[in-house]
């Protein structure tokens, strides 16, 4: 049942009391003038419009009780608190990184020649597994930056190869301790355009990275195992004119070694172009002594990456090097003091109809007609057809096979015959993960 409003009550009230009035008028005088019940209902009419005001009028909000008082006053409870904001400006993130291979030749030494982390064949092998810390510089939030990189597998064994501590070159009865650092080095923002970098950082050139992930292939290029170096330690200096245009010097050690083989170093430059959305061009040049106790030859690189996406799924790359060192030791067929050359080009195709799969095409070709970088003299070509699978956020997959050729006998079969060609098959399976916000 509706309980009656206030505004009826008090009606109600008024019209009884009116009667009250009206029959004692009455008792007292039998015949009231017209005046007399006029006035009644003009004073009862006024006494409607007041109440009518009043009801209007919001009524003051009662005080809270005792309890909602204090939770309006309390301190709200802090948000729980995760890895990101623990770490701050600070990220982590990493992978690990296994594979299958298959080798047609089925050689005895169970290995893909000329691959240089992949190498396993006839069984699985470990890539790499790799931690990174980061953290980058900003104008606002920190000039002072950091980057390091720990990593673990065939990978870098390869990368750090012929650092000291191998039995390599001056000083190799030194612990070679940077054997598991693939980079570590220190930025500092000077302004808002000047980067500084010190310590040890992956080389500039070269349109392949070490890490499998960020590859469009699984195995590397011809160009990025020969051609050019994995890193170097020293100091980088980077100016951005814009958002499309910068260019970085280097002042460095050498290739591939964080303790000088010698008492020369090697400089260069990057210039990186990014006229749009759509095109990338990035041009490289290295040059310094490189040889063990040895200052009087230069090795010179000149490394050029052009990238061209002409619509969201498919994507163009193409890479050219061209370097050039003396022979300063060795026997036949090397002759001491010979000019030696080396050169090639790759071309990449990626199509991606959506997130979860791509497939994506590599050919080159690259001459080593003086054998100073593979140890034989010849000519190499391959082709690579890669397929990617995500199966989840943070788990890929890549099922590969490629096809090297060259003019000379360098790929052996089961029986120890030499051969011309190498046929390989590889899967691999990467698992990434980062505290980034993605």
């Amino acid at each position: 049942m509706n309980k009656p409003s206030r505004l009826s009550l008090v009606l109600a009230a008024a019209l009884i009391a009116s009667m009250f009035g009206a029959t004692a008028t009455c008792v007292a005088q039998t015949s009231p003038t017209t005046d007399d019940l006029q006035k009644k209902i003009d004073d009862l009419q006024k006494q409607i419009t007041d109440l009518k005001a009043q009801m209007a009028t919001p009524a003051p909000a009662a005080a809270p009780a005792p309890a909602a008082a204090a939770a309006v006053v309390s301190t709200p409870a802090p948000a729980a608190s995760t890895l990101a904001t623990l770490l701050g400006p600070t990220t982590l993130s990493g992978f690990v990184d296994v594979y299958g291979g298959y080798n047609a030749n089925t050689p005895f030494f169970r290995s893909a020649q000329l691959n240089n982390f992949d190498t396993n064949t006839g069984q699985f092998g470990l890539n790499m597994i790799e931690l990174i810390a980061d953290k980058a510089p900003d104008a606002t939030a920190g000039r002072v930056g950091y980057h390091v990189s720990i990593g673990f597998g065939q990978a870098m064994n390869a990368v750090n190869a012929t650092e000291v501590g191998n039995g390599v070159g001056p000083g190799s009865s030194i612990t070679n301790f940077d054997q598991y650092l693939k980079e570590g080095y220190i930025d500092y923002l000077v302004g808002k355009k000047f980067t500084l970098t010190v310590g040890k950082f992956v080389t500039p050139a070269g349109a392949e990275v070490i890490e499998s992930k960020d590859n469009w292939n699984y195995s590397r290029s011809l160009l990025f195992a020969w051609a050019i170096p994995y890193f170097h330690f020293g100091t980088s200096a980077k100016y951005a004119f814009n958002s499309k245009f910068a260019v970085t010097g280097y002042l460095v050690n050498g290739w591939n070694n964080s303790i000088d083989n010698n008492t020369g170093k090697t400089t260069g430059f990057s210039a990186a172009w990014t006229p749009n959305a759509k095109w990338s061009i990035i041009q490289n040049y290295l040059v310094g002594p490189e040889h063990n106790s040895y200052n009087g030859s230069f090795r010179n690189l000149l490394d050029t990456v052009i990238s061209y996406n002409p619509t969201a799924k498919l994507s163009l790359m193409a890479n050219y090097d061209y370097g050039r060192d003396h022979f300063v030791s060795g026997g036949p067929p090397f002759v001491v003091g010979q000019l030696a050359k080396w050169s090639g080009l790759a071309g990449y195709v990626k199509y991606a109809p959506n997130a979860k799969y791509y497939i994506a095409f590599r050919g080159e070709y690259f001459d080593d007609n003086q054998g100073f970088e593979t140890g034989t003299a010849q000519e190499l070509n391959e082709f690579t057809a890669t397929f990617q699978r995500v199966l989840s956020k943070a788990l890929i997959t890549r099922l590969e096979v490629r096809r090297d050729n060259t003019d000379s006998r360098f790929f052996i079969k089961d029986n120890g015959t030499p051969v011309a060609s190498q046929t390989t098959a590889t899967l691999g399976l990467i698992y990434a993960f980062t505290t980034a916000p993605q």
